[in-house]
């Protein structure tokens, strides 16, 4: 037995060192049904003729996967569905795989699974792996073995089999083997000739060519190049072709590819060219086209030796093309490298694809959208007027050169405050927010030459209905500055300064906002949770915090410094770095003084040096809040329901997340589309609202243009090391970040890859919600921690708004990363309806300050809702707040029922952060929120307080509108909230820790 053990182990060592053999060619198939997710997505399908003791089957498997010896291999009977476990694995690698086993019923059909892996029930992060081998044969079994192995009767593989069609690897992903790579190689030299330029000024005088510096490859779209690295068996059959042909309907965007295999060379400097009779109709989507933020751009691809790169080609077929026979010539040209031009043929159909194909994925005539302008139209979108009447906006463009320093100190030599737009920043109601304009300074270490040269008092200004832009350059014998300042209509501007020296110099920068103090009453930022503004605080980039939120409920400005490489709402899956020039290498930040006269922010720089001639820009935004009235009546009518269950009749707005029926895909709603379209339908009719999660984060491998994408490199899906779920690793092989795994309804999974920030994908996913809310339609969106900037989220606005007004837009954030959403999302908030800033959140640990200002939304004129662990139900009362239903433990419905009895939409909400608030506890941890309406006040009360307490009511009769000896105060029974009680208006009532009371006040 040992020496036939001993011949078993020789002949793997030997066979496991690799020589050139044949592989059989077998068919490839997809299962009629899924079988156990467990046991891997492919298998061979092998065939027993002859009773014996051991068979051996070479299993052509051509897998991806560099090392298929550290995999489990599991043979099933098909007939008994019973596990082989007499099997030796005789040889492995990447192309073939040999093994031996014991049949249990001849004639008879097996199945060999070559991937199995352990599946992950719920979402998250995939954290399993592929089975490792497993020894189950019986040593008795394996000594029996002949040792010469290939005189075991055979077996034949018949097909090989992917549990579903998103599976399969067939025909783009079965891997050629280097020695049919090689003989394409060698039958290639001669159609490189054929074509224009050839290659006989890359050879030496009076040699002949020998093989190709590279080879392209035509393909359908039907057919997606998938691999990087390798060529799939398909082209090595094949060959490269110079003619390719396809037909498209009228209107419709059709699309093709064409595959550079860089066989002998680098490729540099890759362009794409079109010529002949419908040469405007194409376009490349790798060489370039319309960025997110609605600039063309163009892009230089490099392909490395070895590598396969994908080029994307559209054809915008015109609605009036005559059908028949069309051409073009499609030219490759490296800059290394001769051309290689490619004949297009397309034959145009007579009929009219209406929505250019957008309706049938496998089209993947949506690529288009990845250069869409759509949304960038000038406009106001409500409630907010054009800038030149909007008093949050209102500008006083005057500029002088400053006498004074601050404080009316004189400017000391060193120091210059340069002429610059005086901005007058007021809030909704026109109530000033700063003591003095903010200053922008420069300062020197040696003195700055006076001599400043400016030709007009009055900077230019460009003015839309939507903005108003100005700027000045301003000159002096130092330096060069320009100043630029966009205001828009909803109150924000964007501030850019740029200084340019005319001479080698050291210089440091200070921009200084003086607060009026009785104004700026809460800070959140750089930092900080939601707090007192403190009194003296200094910051120096610790943390990834680059904004900073200063005010009260009735004013404030929120103020982001940028210039990093990614402007987007900070998250922890970008990891955002400080804008280098305000960072300065750590020597930045920006410090707070508070005194009973004023509160003034400095931003300052530290020391940097300049060369002459150098540029360095510091800019900066701002947005005044709050950024529209408060909507209380719509919040409280506005009922949440995040389930794709039936909804309850008081129930008016739905949630649909992914992993639903009707949104199965992670921020891919188009794959489910039938029933998603019904599931809205329904709910209409009932008359619910009906919104869905998509965003960009993240992005399903579920997409048609999944490979389109990754032939952009890393512009949209992000870069990395891969792993995650087996399909990822199957398909993707490496060069890409795992994200969001969660098994969907019905049981498919989902693996996600995330997306690399700003990118076209902005503008697909931008079409892509025009499409939704035309075609399905959808009544907006919940976002759920998004990545782009206000910019997108305003096209997105002006999208709704323009195809189906009174859409609504729900923001999802959590503190586990920002340490404050509501700072990492201030630029959002103008075309957001409402917030649910909750996850993370520790209701009962938050002091006051921070449910006002991190979580209720209220001093930005928006309202949120809580979540976690259902939040704190009587302090949520205090800021108008409830959980969702059915998420919510215990369920808000027994506080809308309150809601609804007292008709709390018709009420004036006045809080307790209010100067005018009608109702006061004596307690500064005991807080009370009065519902004025006449006749009636419901009072929400929340206790702060360590202990049981126990509280008088103070009470502004005149402003209830009531009579103080004819009122009662009475607690209704709500269930899992309070019990009924009623006191005289001079008793005092027990609050216990935590908790607190709804009492009516009537008479």
């Amino acid at each position: 037995m040992r020496s036939r053990l001993a011949a078993i182990a020789f002949l793997l060592a030997v066979t496991s060192v690799g020589g050139a053999f044949a592989l059989d060619e077998v068919p490839y198939g997809v299962a009629r049904e899924p079988w156990e997710e467990g046991l891997g997505n492919h298998r061979a399908v092998v065939r027993v003729e002859q009773k014996a003791e051991a068979v051996r089957v070479n299993i052509p498997w051509r897998r991806r996967d560099r090392d298929p010896e550290r995999k489990q291999i599991i043979v099933m009977d098909a007939a008994t569905g019973q596990r082989v476990t007499n099997v030796a694995r005789l040889h492995l690698d990447r192309f073939e795989g040999a093994l031996a086993f014991q049949p249990q019923t001849v004639p008879g059909d097996y199945f060999v699974y070559y991937l199995p892996f352990k599946p992950q029930p719920g979402w998250g992060n995939y954290n399993y792996d592929y089975l490792p081998p497993q020894e189950t044969a019986s040593p008795d079994w394996r000594a029996h073995l002949p040792q010469d192995l290939e005189a075991l009767p055979r077996a034949s593989v018949v097909l090989l089999e992917a549990r579903t069609e998103f599976d399969s690897f067939y025909p783009m992903e079965v891997v050629a083997t280097p020695e049919e790579t090689q003989g394409l190689l060698d039958r290639s030299a001669a159609f490189m000739l054929q074509h224009p330029g050839g290659l006989n000024d890359l050879q030496p005088e009076g040699r002949a060519p020998t093989t190709p510096p590279y080879l392209v490859f035509p393909e359908d779209r039907r057919f997606p190049i998938r691999m990087m690295d390798e060529l799939p068996l398909r082209w090595a059959k094949s060959g490269p072709a110079k003619v390719f042909s396809g037909e498209a309907q009228r209107n419709e965007f059709y699309v093709f590819q064409i595959g550079v295999w860089a066989a002998r060379t680098n490729l540099t400097g890759l362009n794409v060219e079109f010529e002949g009779e419908i040469a405007k109709w194409l376009n490349c989507f790798n060489t370039g086209g319309t960025n997110w933020d609605g600039k063309p751009f163009h892009k230089t691809l490099n392909v490395p030796q070895g590598k396969v790169q994908a080029l994307w080609l559209g054809v915008d077929v015109p609605r009036d093309a005559n059908p028949g026979e069309h051409s073009a010539t499609v030219t490759v040209r490296p800059t290394n490298a001769p051309a290689v031009s490619i004949e297009f043929k397309l034959k145009v159909l007579p009929g009219v694809l209406e929505d250019r194909g957008d309706s049938e994925p496998l089209r993947l005539a949506r690529l288009r959208w990845l250069d869409s302008a759509i949304g960038f139209e000038d406009g106001v979108l409500k409630p907010y007027t054009p800038v030149e009447g909007h008093a949050a906006s209102q500008e006083r463009w005057r500029f002088t050169r400053a006498a004074l320093g601050q404080g009316g100190k004189p400017v000391q030599k060193s120091e210059m405050d340069w002429p610059a737009f005086r901005v007058k920043i007021c809030s909704e109601s026109g109530e000033e927010l700063l003591q003095a304009p903010i200053s922008f300074r420069y300062q020197r270490a040696e003195p700055l030459c006076d001599g400043l040269r400016s030709g007009s008092n009055t900077p230019p200004v460009t003015t839309t209905v939507g903005s108003k832009t100005a700027s000045v350059v301003l000159d002096s014998d130092l330096l060069v500055e320009e100043e630029r300042v966009t205001v828009e209509s909803d109150g924000h501007s964007l501030h850019t300064m740029t200084m340019r020296a005319k001479s080698p110099m050291k210089a440091s920068v200070q921009v200084e906002i003086p607060f009026d103090p009785e104004t700026a009453t809460y800070f959140m930022g750089l930092g900080l949770p939601a707090c007192r503004t403190p009194t003296n605080y200094t910051w120096r980039w610790t943390g990834p915090y680059n904004s900073f939120w200063i005010g009260n409920a009735r004013a404030g400005l929120h103020l982001k410094l940028l210039g990093s490489t990614y402007e987007g709402p900070m998250q922890n899956l970008y990891h955002p770095k400080p804008p280098p020039n305000w960072f300065n290498t750590g020597k930045g930040g920006i410090t707070i003084t508070n005194n009973p006269y004023h509160i003034w922010i400095e931003i300052f720089t530290g020391p940097f040096e300049l060369k002459a001639g150098e540029d360095r820009a510091f800019d900066f935004s701002l947005l005044v809040t709050p950024v529209k009235p408060l909507d209380t009546a719509t919040h409280f009518r506005e009922r949440y329901w995040h389930s794709t269950a039936p909804a309850p009749p008081d129930v008016n707005v739905i949630n649909v997340h992914h992993a639903t029926l009707p949104n199965p895909f992670i921020n891919y709603p188009f794959l489910a589309v039938d029933t998603l379209r019904a599931f809205c339908r329904t709910n209409q009719a009932a008359g619910r609202k009906v919104k869905i999660y998509y965003t960009v984060r993240e992005l399903t491998s579920h997409l048609p243009e999944l490979w389109a994408l990754r032939s952009l490199g890393d512009e949209v899906l992000a870069g990395g090391s891969g792993g995650g779920f087996p399909w990822l690793r199957e398909h993707l092989a490496t060069g890409y970040t795992t994200a969001w795994y969660n098994i969907a309804e019905g049981g498919v999974a989902d693996a996600a890859i995330l997306t690399s920030g700003a990118s076209r994908w902005y503008n697909f996913y931008v079409e892509g919600l025009n499409w939704l809310v035309r075609n399905v339609p959808i009544d907006g969106l919940y976002l759920d921690d998004v990545a782009y900037d206000r910019t997108i989220l305003k096209r997105m606005r002006k999208v709704l708004d323009r195809a189906r007004p009174g859409c609504l837009i729900d923001l999802h954030s959590n503190t586990l990363f920002s340490k404050g959403p509501a700072n990492q999302y201030t630029e959002f908030f103008p075309y957001v309806n409402r917030l649910w800033f909750g996850e993370g959140f520790k209701y009962d640990d938050m002091t006051p300050e921070q449910w006002l200002v991190e979580c209720s939304g209220i001093p930005f004129g928006l309202m949120g809702d809580m979540l976690e662990g259902g939040g704190n139900r009587w302090r949520g009362m205090v800021f108008g707040m409830t959980a969702r239903a059915p998420w919510a433990s215990p369920d808000p419905h027994h506080v809308w029922q309150v809601w609804d009895e007292f008709s709390i939409g018709d009420a004036r909400m006045i809080g307790w952060w209010e100067t005018n608030c009608p109702v006061r506890t004596g307690r500064d941890d005991v807080l009370a929120t009065a519902y004025v309406k006449p006749g009636k006040t419901l009072l929400a009360l929340a206790s702060w307080a360590p202990d049981k307490t126990s509280v008088r009511l103070q009470l502004d009769w005149p402003a209830l509108g009531l009579e103080a000896g004819k009122a009662r105060l009475i607690a209704p029974e709500v269930k899992e909230f309070q019990p009924a009680s009623e006191w005289r208006v001079d008793e005092p009532i027990s609050v216990e820790p935590k908790r607190g009371w709804l009492i009516y006040v009537d008479q």
